[in-house]
């Protein structure tokens, strides 16, 4: 890597393996921990232990040990033999000692416990990075693994993309315990073969029982308000202990060496086989699980990637029989896809719902409207089905919300003896059903005409459903978003659509307003890491293919698809935007980390 400093020369061939970027990131926090470790000392056979003969002459040595040619001075000239002792110029047999052949190896194992999660990880890379470049100056091999880890699956000689890999999905809920490091310890032999063998983690691996006559690496954040510094303490087995304080990358910088270093900004795309022509796709009602919508009207549930690198879940998949149509999908509280279904006139449920009946309990309905006449339309052909939301009675028992076919929201229970399924319509004018922040939430639109038209948040629970009137949301759109700050008290953060241009951003325990340009279409609501995390509408542009993010002070361009977008929107759970172009690829991207999480080539959308 010739762009690399010169002072990062001697680890060029470890740091090559990365992005550049990533390579001057890490390069810095290497460079002072090699410095803080020294290098490993080469095993030396011309001092000290035992003798095995004379390898050469020396101009220093005792008598016993001077050439047989030298006592001739003696002899001849014995001044000259003083002289020539006197100025160093005698000749003597140099001895050549044995000694053990140690430190001809380097061991390090690393903690991927609670207590090394996050920032700390970060100097571990750079640790690996010194560790394996150490011991190949000094010709010594390098053997490293996780103290959780069991030794039996084996342990890594080498630092490559696929050994990385393995150590980023390391992490584990459990502390270091000595029982795994005794077999790490019989495992690698370092009793019975000495080792420059080192643990890394934080100062909980001093009191392990097995950990006394090892070299530790002692890393820990800085806590203090403004300051994003990792403390190193080197703790030599041999040697006094030294400290040396690591000026962490940037927040975003930070993440990707957490998550994958080794990715490019796009993630490769992947296609989902044979017969999945995906016609559409929208987020569950909890937001967390991606629905996809096939041609011919089946359904799948597919979980969401937390990275370019997570390895895809196969979509759990339902196709209608030939005697059904899908009205409703979704996914469960306690996991699983949901489907309804029409068949033969009757409401039939796809999926186990949750039957915890208790006899003497309180008996309530919570809403003020129940017509048992009112059934939900038969989905056009082409059209997907509705959105399945699902809440808990005051019997326990789990019922369900279907909203999304039209402006009509259903209720539907079933009766756990005889399966069958009774309906009812229990609000109209219904906007949006989603849950949010563990409660299902039902978005509706006042119907008192006599007073200014506003939107009105309906809170669910098993006795009654809790309204809240929205000021200022004479529109008929709303979006929940994804946000670690505070928003609305009841729905976190909210996008409302005031008039046709102008909407209210619910964000930071206040309302502001965007007014978006001519052309742009809304399609979620999410926080912008370029402003600062303050939130903004997502929106499309008229080219059908770039993605904004428009806040109240700023406007930053997201991502352009590859093709002209048919549906694009937002979870309102994680910070994730999906849109699907006509070419059929479904494209999911992480706002906050500004990557592409998948591609997935569907052979639908157009």
């Amino acid at each position: 890597m010739s762009t690399l400093p010169h002072a990062l020369r001697p680890w060029a061939s470890i740091l090559a393996k990365f992005p550049l970027e990533v390579a001057l990131n890490l390069g810095p926090l290497v460079a002072r921990l090699s410095a803080a470790l020294g290098p490993l000392r080469a095993p030396s056979e011309r001092e000290g232990g035992e003798p095995q003969g004379y390898d050469g002459l020396s101009r220093r040595g005792s008598f016993d040990r001077l050439l047989v040619s030298e006592w001739l001075w003696a002899l001849e000239a014995p001044d000259e033999l003083v002289r020539r002792a006197a100025f160093g110029e005698l000749s003597y047999l140099k001895p050549s000692f044995r000694q053990p052949q140690r430190a001809h190896r380097t061991v390090m194992l690393l903690d991927a416990g609670p207590d090394q999660l996050g920032a700390p990880r970060i100097a571990h890379l750079a640790l690996l990075i010194v560790m394996a470049r150490r011991a190949e100056a000094a010709g010594a091999t390098f053997a490293w693994g996780v103290l959780q880890a069991d030794p039996r699956r084996g342990w890594f000689t080498e630092v490559t993309p696929a050994t990385l890999g393995a150590w980023l999905n390391a992490r584990d809920i459990a502390p270091p315990s000595a029982e795994r490091l005794l077999a790490w310890r019989e495992a690698l032999a370092l009793d019975a073969r000495p080792a420059d063998a080192w643990l890394v983690g934080s100062s909980r691996l001093s009191r392990l029982v097995g950990a006394e006559m090892l070299s530790r690496i002692e890393v820990s954040e800085v806590l203090a308000p403004d300051v994003r510094q990792l403390a190193v303490e080197v703790h030599p087995a041999a040697r006094a202990p030294r400290s040396v304080l690591l000026d962490l990358p940037s927040p975003d910088d930070s993440v990707r060496l957490l998550r994958d270093p080794f990715r490019a900004r796009v993630a490769a795309p992947v296609k989902t086989g044979q017969h999945t022509r995906v016609s559409g796709f929208a987020f569950s009602a909890d937001g967390r699980r991606l629905m996809l919508f096939y041609e011919g009207g089946g359904v799948g549930a597919m979980a969401l990637p937390n990275s370019p690198r997570a390895t895809l879940a196969r979509p759990q998949r339902m196709m209608p029989r030939s005697d059904e149509t899908f009205l409703g999908a979704g996914w469960r509280r306690q996991g699983g896809l949901l489907v309804l279904t029409r068949k033969q006139g009757a409401y039939v449920f796809r999926g186990q719902l949750q039957h915890q009946f208790r006899p003497h309990g309180p008996s309530a309905f919570p809403w003020t409207l129940r017509d048992t006449q009112a059934h939900p339309p038969i989905p056009a052909r082409g059209q997907p089905p509705g959105r399945l939301t699902t809440y808990l009675d005051a019997l326990n028992r789990e019922c369900v919300l279907l909203s999304g076919l039209d402006d009509t929201l259903y209720f539907f229970e079933e009766d756990s003896a005889s399966r069958r399924v009774v309906s009812a319509q229990v609000a109209q004018r219904v906007i949006a059903a989603a849950q949010v922040k563990g409660s299902s939430i039902v978005v509706t639109r006042d119907e008192n005409e006599r007073v200014a038209s506003c939107m009105r948040l309906g809170i669910v629970s098993a006795k009654e459903v809790r309204q809240i009137r929205l000021q200022d949301s004479r529109g008929d759109t709303l979006w929940f978003g994804a946000s670690h700050h505070s928003g609305h008290p009841e729905a976190g953060l909210l996008a409302v659509n005031k008039v046709p241009g102008m909407w209210c951003l619910h964000h930071r325990d206040s309302v502001q307003f965007v007014t978006l340009r001519s052309g742009l279409r809304v399609v979620g609501v999410g926080v912008c890491p370029q402003a600062k995390g303050e939130a903004g509408l997502l929106a499309l542009d008229p080219d059908q293919r770039t993605f904004w993010n428009v806040g109240p002070q700023h406007q930053f361009r997201l991502a352009v698809a590859a093709a002209d977008v048919v549906h694009a929107e937002a979870s309102h759970a994680v910070p994730v935007l999906g849109w699907l172009t006509t070419e059929g690829e479904l494209v999911l991207y992480h706002l906050e980390h500004e990557a592409v999480l998948c591609r997935l080539h569907t052979g639908g959308g157009g």
